[in-house]
């Protein structure tokens, strides 16, 4: 029996037979007996540059021999994480953007959640507390990402509100946003957390119109937009961020995951200069909060060589050819009885719609059937199968998804 207890796992299940991922070479991974399967979810959608990079590792290994770490509270630093962000801040809306780093997607949730009622107190402010989010939506497992999220069974059982304040609208109806604007009064409104292509909740995405609209509602009543980039973040949807694909100039942007591709944790939160100025033009105004790998010289050098290679492979365009590749791969799918329809993602995201009917437990019979198939995913909310690739992936290696797909549903 495992002594290992694993995330969202059905433990008395998995105690005696979890799946043992062994290695990785490109946009496969090979299981400890050397069965090869194509990695359709890019691990837990991050592994966007693919397994098997020796030059991150080499230069992870180069920072962690010279110093791996060293902590960045008060007025100390090392020079990966000052480069870093000054990388990420010029690929994002504004340049003069500033960089607060944590450890992955759910420390940037709070860290965004904690930051804006900051801000708010710091400018006079302070009974700006309401959050709004959508169904659906998936913000991690922290106590302000668990109280975000709008999928219930992640916040069920927990003994009532984590955080108060958080109201939960329909993921695309922009008059119920209006509705809680209304509702909670304006004058009380923090922010709306918005995934542009809410992934974890079924890769649902909706139009421009509505992600333009909910900004200028939240912005008229005076909160902010909180893009969360931490999976369409890095090249995922074609561009380093969807708030540069959809022009949306948000406040705060939330990243993780494909930041350094699994390589080494971390994530963080861009902040548009409005956002920060007040923390760095204020005598004695300090935001009270950091993790001990806050800028973490090794994982972010990792950061730095991902972003080198993005850029150097043309992957934020390999990503939005992979938009229409993706789905005409899996549109034969649509004739198969468990499968309802494919639902196109924006870039490098897609979902396989199950036919679940009162079977709640089919999708996890689908992605193990898959899985045996040769092609790795998992269930996501609504019914699906999440289909969010390496960015590195070729025409004849996404016809090769689509079959194996093919396979794994067919065998059910």
């Amino acid at each position: 029996m495992t002594h290992f207890w694993h995330p969202f796992a059905e433990m008395s299940k998995v105690k005696h037979k979890p799946f043992i991922v062994d290695r990785g070479e490109g946009i496969y991974v090979y299981d400890e007996e050397g069965n090869r399967y194509l990695d359709a979810a890019a691990s837990l959608w991050y592994m966007n540059v693919g397994y098997g990079r020796d030059e991150i590792i080499d230069a992870m290994s180069a920072q962690a021999r010279k110093l791996p770490a060293f902590h960045a509270f008060i007025d100390y630093g090392t020079r990966a994480p000052m480069e870093l962000a000054e990388r990420i801040a010029g690929v994002s809306p504004d340049p003069d953007s500033k960089v607060f780093f944590g450890s992955g997607g759910s420390d940037a949730v709070d860290t965004a959640a904690k930051l804006t009622r900051r801000y708010f107190n710091a400018i006079g402010q302070p009974e700006r507390t309401v959050f709004i989010s959508r169904e659906w939506a998936y913000h991690g497992m922290h106590t302000y990402g668990t109280a975000l999220g709008g999928m219930e069974p992640n916040r069920a059982g927990y003994g009532g509100e984590l955080v108060s304040e958080v109201v939960i609208v329909p993921h695309d109806d922009p008059e119920a946003v209006e509705k809680a604007i209304d509702h909670a009064g304006s004058e009380r409104i923090a922010g709306i957390f918005v995934e542009a292509v809410i992934g974890a909740g079924g890769i649902r995405p909706v139009d421009s119109g509505y992600l333009t609209s909910v900004r200028e509602m939240v912005r008229e009543a005076g909160g902010l937009y909180i893009s969360d980039e931490v999976i369409t973040g890095f090249g995922r949807v074609g561009d380093w961020f969807a708030a540069n694909l959809y022009d949306l100039d948000p406040d705060l942007i939330t990243f993780a995951k494909g930041v350094t591709c699994g390589y080494a944790p971390l994530g963080g939160v861009v902040a548009a200069p409005h956002i920060a100025e007040p923390f760095f033009s204020t005598p004695g105004l300090v935001f009270r909060h950091g993790y001990t790998y806050s800028g973490h010289a090794t994982a972010c050098v990792a950061g730095l060589v991902v972003m080198d290679i993005i850029e150097r492979e043309g992957l934020l365009e390999r990503a939005a050819q992979l938009e229409s590749e993706i789905y005409e791969a899996l549109r034969p799918l649509e004739d198969l009885p468990v499968v309802d329809n494919i639902r196109r993602g924006v870039g490098a995201l897609a979902a396989i719609q199950l036919e679940v009917g009162d079977d709640d437990a089919l999708p996890y019979r689908a992605a193990e059937a898959c899985r045996r198939a040769g092609v790795l995913t998992r269930a996501v909310g609504g019914g699906g199968l999440q289909v969010s690739p390496p960015l590195t992936m070729n025409p004849e290696q996404v016809s090769e998804m689509g079959q194996l797909f093919a396979d794994g549903l067919n065998s059910l």
